[in-house]
């Protein structure tokens, strides 16, 4: 049913012109009647808070198990007190982790358990707010840092 005037070429063009006019209007008529057919979604509900509840940090500190009162005094670690800074600490329960130390006011650099800080200081132990030096993995500990309180 062409018409004796159109060429053959011209009449495919007309042909996939219409294919795709149609399939784009179908593909619409899908997408449409999908999109319509999920159910509503409910309205947002806005969450106020009544009020900012504080917490004391020695007592929830106490209650996630930190020994009270502060770390037994090691001889010999006050010359090393002052040239570290115990900056943060990442502990797993079990004296293992890294910890966060400036060394003589540099910037911070991280240190795992067992690492050795400088000549004669290695890094034996973290815990939750403090990191235990030593001179050597087999010694006992020669200095305990402790992170800053919190301020409430």
């Amino acid at each position: 049913m062409t018409s004796p005037t159109l060429s053959p070429a011209r009449s495919w063009a007309i042909r996939g012109v219409s294919f795709t006019v149609w399939a784009l209007a179908a593909g619409s008529a899908v997408f449409w009647g999908l999109r319509l057919s999920q159910p509503a979604l409910p309205p947002a509900v806005e969450v106020v808070g009544a009020s900012a509840v504080t917490a004391d940090p020695a007592v929830l500190a106490r209650f996630l198990g930190a020994p009270n009162g502060q770390a037994p005094a090691v001889p010999g670690g006050a010359a090393l007190a002052g040239r570290f800074s115990l900056v943060g600490v990442v502990a797993d329960g079990h004296r293992w982790g890294a910890a966060l130390i400036a060394v003589d006011g540099k910037p911070a650099r991280p240190y795992r358990v067992g690492a050795v800080i400088e000549d004669g200081v290695t890094l034996l132990a973290v815990e939750q707010r403090r990191a235990v030096l030593g001179p050597s993995r087999e010694a006992p500990p020669s200095l305990v840092l402790d992170l800053p309180a919190l301020k409430p």
